[in-house]
Parts: structure tokens; C-alpha cells; sequence
């Protein structure tokens, strides 16, 4: 982008203009990543991918994600710009232990279709998919929830309410990193609008009857 300055490009992030997007560092810093007033624009690398084993036979680990600690008892929260639509494209939160533990849960394009969806890894990977198509061109938002041995994802579009996505098990031992993440299987120039990533407490309940 023309007469954009060298520090404005994440590095990681580390000035204090960075606001909230400072507190991460990356995981597969990505080819491009910078700052558009509030927002964090983040250009993933073609091939970028998080996955491993389950139906396709490869192990793919170089999805780029911001991740902070994300300690027992609080949310992360992240609002990206559903505006991508080739296959695979995807964002969204990813809450990663190692690189055979972690869950990512978002918004990918499937077959031509936006799904709500989750993959929860632990050796090998799963994959849980709901479709959105009226999520496009919309603000999105993700949100994991960390409580004990549980990992509760939410999702929503815009001011609707919060649907549930997944209730997954979480490893008790070690230290986890949350954040927003992206990737691009399939093709080059993916750049994805993320407007926030806030940390917050846990939800206090699964149901909220």
C-alpha cells in the first residue's frame, strides 16, 4: 500500500499504537499484516492451512494466528468481515496448546457457501460445519470460552443473538494461546478485515436458562 511505513507492519506487534493487537505474537507470521485505523488487515500466505490427517492424509500447520495466553476462566472474543468466498477461505478464533492440540472455529467457505463451523484437534483432526450464507458481507464474531477441562465456542453475526458452535474438551495441563487466525489452502491474495480481538471472563454457564 503506498505511503505506508515500514513499522506499521505487524513483526510482531509491539508499539503501543497497536493497542489491543499488541498483546499477541504470531503464530506463521503471515506475508502481510497491518493496521487500518482500528483494524488489523492480515494477508495470508497461499497453501496456509490448519489440519491434520482426518479424510485428506496430510498434516498442515502453518495457518498464521495472533495468539495471547489465554488463561482458565476467560473468553476470547474476535470480529473479522465475512467478505471472503473462495473454498477454504477462513478466519476466525484458533485456541492452540501444541501442534497436535488446538481447535479453530470460524467462518470457511465450503462448496461454494459460507458454514459456522469448528475442527478440534487432538492428534487428528474433526470438523463440524452449520452454513451461513446471510453472514456475507457482515461482521462476524467468535467468541471461546475457557472453563476447566471445556471449551464453549459462540458465534454470531452483527447484534443477533449468540448461537452455540461447539462444546469441546480442553487439555488441563499446560499453557493454551488464543487469538484471531486465518488461512488460504487454496489460492493467493486471501486478506482478511479483523475489527477487534478483546479478552473477557468465561461465560458463567453453558445454558443460559
Amino acid at each position: 500500500m503506498p505511503g505506508r511505513r515500514p513499522e506499521d507492519r505487524v513483526a510482531p506487534p509491539a508499539a503501543a499504537r497497536w493497542g489491543p493487537w499488541a498483546e499477541g505474537s504470531w503464530h506463521n507470521q503471515p506475508p502481510d499484516a497491518h493496521l487500518d485505523g482500528d483494524d488489523l488487515l492480515v494477508t495470508a500466505a497461499q497453501g496456509s492451512d490448519l489440519w491434520r490427517t482426518t479424510s485428506y492424509g496430510f498434516v498442515r500447520d502453518s495457518g498464521h494466528a495472533l495468539l495471547a495466553p489465554f488463561p482458565d476462566a476467560t473468553a476470547v472474543e474476535v470480529r473479522f468481515l465475512l467478505d471472503y468466498d473462495q473454498q477454504f477461505d477462513q478466519a476466525g478464533v484458533l485456541v492452540r496448546a501444541d501442534e497436535r492440540s488446538w481447535t479453530k472455529a470460524g467462518v470457511e467457505v465450503s462448496d461454494g457457501v459460507p458454514q459456522i463451523g469448528a475442527v478440534v484437534t487432538r492428534g487428528e483432526s474433526d470438523w463440524s460445519v452449520a452454513p451461513v450464507p446471510h453472514w456475507t458481507g457482515r461482521e462476524v464474531t467468535v467468541r471461546a470460552s475457557r472453563r476447566g477441562n471445556a471449551l464453549t465456542v459462540r458465534a454470531r453475526v452483527e447484534a443477533e443473538p449468540w448461537q452455540l458452535v461447539r462444546v469441546a474438551p480442553l487439555p488441563v495441563d499446560g499453557a493454551l494461546q488464543a487469538g484471531p487466525y486465518c488461512c488460504a489452502p487454496t489460492r493467493a491474495g486471501l486478506m482478511v478485515r479483523f475489527h477487534s480481538v478483546t479478552h473477557n471472563p468465561a461465560d458463567r454457564s453453558l445454558h443460559t436458562g
